[in-house]
This record gives C-alpha cells, sequence and structure tokens, in this order.
C-alpha cells in the first residue's frame, strides 16, 4: 500500500456512495477515488468502473488492475454476498464486514437470535419459514404487530399490521414468495415497540469502536409519518434525545456485548456496524443491525467528521486499533431526500434533472438515483433521486439551508416530505 498516495474503490451507487467517494477524496493521503458503479453524480466527479456489485470476481479482477490499495464497499448486498471475503484472498484491503458477519443484515432471524443468547435487549419475537405455526404465534400477540422479511428487501420489509387478519396474509404473502421472493422465505413476527428511533453509527475494529454523531431518520414516505416505509425521506444529526449519559448507557447495554459475543462466535467485525434502536419506555431496545453506513444517514454523520476518516477505515480493514474518539464539529446537518412522486411503489424515471448554477450557502447535493443520458444530461433513474444537504451551528440553519436547495433543484416528478427534524423541532 501507497502510505501517502492511495486509490481508493468506493463500491455501490447511491447517496451513502457519493458521500463515502467525497469524504475520501478530501483526505491528504489519496491520489485518486474511483466509484463503481456510481450514479449520474458520482460520474462527473470521479472515474466510473462499470461493475455490477454482485459479481465478486469481477470487482475483484478489477481492483487488481487498478492497484487498488483499499476498497470501501457501501451496500449490504455484496457484503452478505462476501465481496470483503473474496478481495481480502486477493490480497486486496477491503472496509466492510466479512460474509459470517454481514448475517446480521442479511439474516433478520439469525440476528433475533443472536441478540437473545447474549441478553442484549430487543422486542419478543419468532421466527418462522412455515405458515401453520407462523398463524398460531400470532394468535398469542398483542396488536399491533410487526412482520418482518427476514432476509434483505431494500428497507421495506417491515410490516406493522393492525389486525391478526392483516398480519396473518403478510405472513402467507412473505412465505409463499409473493411479497419478498426468496428474501421472505423466512419471517420474523416481532412485538411492536412505541417509542422515538434513533441510529447509532460505530467504525469497529473486532471488540474496539468508534462512535459516529447519533442520527434521527424518518422511513415512512409521508409527512408526519404516514404511508409505507422506504429506504428513508430524511434525517438529521446530531439527535438531543440521545445525550452523552445515554450514550455511555447503550455502549454498556448493547454495544460492548454485541461485540464481545460475536467474538465468543468466532466472528471478527470489521467495518461499520449501524444500530438501529427504539428508545422506549424501559429502556432502548435494538430494532435491526445494519453492517454498513445508513442511506440517508451517511449524508449527516460524515460531514460532521472534523478529521481524515481514511485512516480511521484502513484501521478498521485492517483488524487494528482504532482512536477512542472522532474529532466531532460543532455543527448540525440535515439531508432531505428528493424522490420520484409514486415512490416506494412505481414512480416515472428518465425525467431530466436541473440543479442550480451554484449551490446556496452551507449545502450539499448527493446523487443517488441519478443516470447520465445519452446527450449528458443527468436523468432520474431511481426512487430516491438526490439528497440535499444543509449544515449550520443550529439545525434550524441547516434545515433552512437543506430546504432552499429543495426548492432549486428542478425535475417533473419532484417529492420531498416538508418536516423532516420535526420530533427535534417539537421538544420543550
Amino acid at each position: 500500500m501507497n502510505k501517502d498516495n492511495l486509490k481508493i474503490l468506493v463500491l455501490g451507487s447511491g447517496g451513502r456512495e457519493h458521500t463515502l467517494a467525497k469524504i475520501c477524496s478530501q483526505s491528504p493521503l489519496v491520489r485518486e477515488v474511483l466509484v463503481a458503479p456510481g450514479n449520474g453524480g458520482t460520474q462527473q466527479e470521479f472515474r466510473t468502473l462499470q461493475l455490477c456489485v454482485e459479481e465478486n470476481e469481477t470487482i475483484v479482477k478489477s481492483a487488481l488492475e487498478e492497484a487498488i490499495d483499499l476498497v470501501v464497499v457501501g451496500p449490504e448486498v455484496p457484503l452478505c454476498n462476501g465481496v470483503v471475503d473474496a478481495l481480502n484472498n486477493a490480497g486486496i484491503l477491503a472496509y466492510g464486514p466479512d460474509a459470517q458477519c454481514a448475517r446480521l443484515e442479511g439474516s433478520k432471524a439469525f440476528t433475533k437470535d443472536f441478540l437473545a443468547r447474549h441478553h442484549i435487549p430487543t422486542a419478543e419475537y419468532g421466527n418462522f419459514s412455515e405458515i401453520g405455526p407462523a398463524v398460531e404465534y400470532l394468535q398469542t400477540c398483542a396488536l399491533p404487530v410487526v412482520v418482518k422479511a427476514s432476509g434483505l428487501a431494500a428497507g421495506k420489509g417491515v410490516i406493522i399490521c393492525k389486525s391478526r387478519e392483516e398480519a396473518e396474509q403478510e405472513v402467507q404473502d412473505m412465505l409463499s414468495g409473493n411479497s419478498f421472493g426468496s428474501s421472505g422465505s423466512e419471517v420474523v413476527i416481532e412485538e411492536f415497540l412505541e417509542g422515538e428511533e434513533a441510529s447509532l453509527h460505530l467504525i469497529c475494529s473486532g471488540e474496539d469502536y468508534v462512535a459516529l454523531p447519533m442520527s434521527q431518520d424518518h422511513k415512512k414516505v409521508g409527512e408526519g409519518d404516514t404511508g409505507p416505509n422506504t429506504g428513508g425521506m430524511g434525517a438529521y444529526a446530531p439527535t438531543s434525545v440521545v445525550s452523552e449519559s445515554m450514550l455511555s448507557e447503550y455502549e454498556d447495554s448493547i454495544v460492548r456485548p454485541t461485540l464481545a459475543g460475536l467474538k465468543a462466535e468466532g466472528m471478527d467485525f470489521r467495518g461499520t456496524l449501524y444500530v438501529g434502536l427504539m428508545l422506549t419506555t424501559k429502556g432502548p431496545k435494538v430494532l435491526e443491525f445494519n453492517v454498513r453506513f445508513g442511506d440517508p444517514e451517511t449524508q449527516v454523520i460524515l460531514p460532521l467528521v472534523d478529521q481524515d476518516l481514511v485512516p480511521v477505515l484502513i484501521a478498521s480493514a485492517r483488524g487494528e486499533p482504532l482512536p477512542k474518539k472522532l474529532q466531532i464539529k460543532q455543527e448540525f446537518a440535515m439531508v432531505v431526500v428528493l424522490a420520484s412522486e409514486g415512490y416506494p411503489g412505481s414512480y416515472p424515471k428518465g425525467e431530466k434533472i436541473v440543479p442550480p448554477p451554484v449551490l446556496p450557502p452551507s449545502s450539499l447535493l448527493i446523487h443517488a438515483g441519478t443516470s447520465t443520458a445519452q446527450n449528458g444530461d443527468i436523468v432520474s433513474s431511481g426512487g430516491r433521486v438526490l439528497g440535499a444537504v444543509g449544515t449550520g451551528t443550529s439545525l434550524r440553519e441547516a434545515k433552512n439551508a437543506a430546504y432552499v436547495l429543495c426548492e432549486r433543484v428542478e425535475f417533473a416528478s419532484k417529492y420531498y416530505r416538508k418536516d423532516i427534524g420535526h420530533r427535534e423541532f417539537s421538544r420543550p
């Protein structure tokens, strides 16, 4: 590895990867950042490799040909497919967990059983792969009840059911393969938890870890947290719902037992561990683990880091000690997702995107579901199209910067929530 002349490949195509590429490119240690397969925005800033994130052999071959020093894996699918194992076996350093550790996201059933084994607080649950026992278990559950596809479902495989009839139908649809294909071949039926959600991101190296600013995501498509779940319609950081003393408590009750439990079961976790928390009246409970940076949370937590992140990613990838703390700016950040009308259902594609000629102060435009048309125009190609990021010395300043940018970006079916951060602004 060229210590101060690094070539980094960021694997993925969303807003998370655009942000990671920007952050890595700011490091004085980095000579070049490549993105694969990228999107319309990353193609304007970085050299792009046209790779499929699910083809490990092609990724390894390209990384060797390009003499890549570090691969930063963005999405969950390649992690669960073992791309880190394949890269490491070829002598290429990669940031992210191996396939064994990636099961924490790839199988909700595995994670629930892991949490139970290690006495880590989570909702009461049952795992099922057959309809009969699942329906029988539903009869014992209080309403509402949560039905989850155990496998990867792009953030959409969680259904809150208000009646047993609805829950039974969801179970049947998942287990029959109608809802989420093979991702629903096993389901988790879970106690419904009430409270506020918060996201804790950790960079890990075995049992060593360093925490990033706490953030709060907005999963529902509609204002007032209504409508179906999405991959995320916006986020902000830091959130005041978690104090320093509360975070310390979460580290004692959740983070350290999780990393110790993984080690005890023969797993060496390296990379990002995203802990989705529900803050209930009975204390924090784990909703889910993700094994990569959240999207859109990445767009608000990484810009708040006030130091070079690349050495930290390298130390994690190597399994080396991490700094005790990261330097964090005394600022706030908010991202508002500009989606295509109709998302998370069907939505139009190929709409020309017209960004403002000059970005407003304290803002950043992150590309997600965009591509480059044959005539060179940037066009929409996904449900979540762009992320409008604002920063400031207060959350109000960050919000104003983000929403000014939302108004100045144009594409035909642009839709965005107007109430990102509403819980924070309503606190006494």
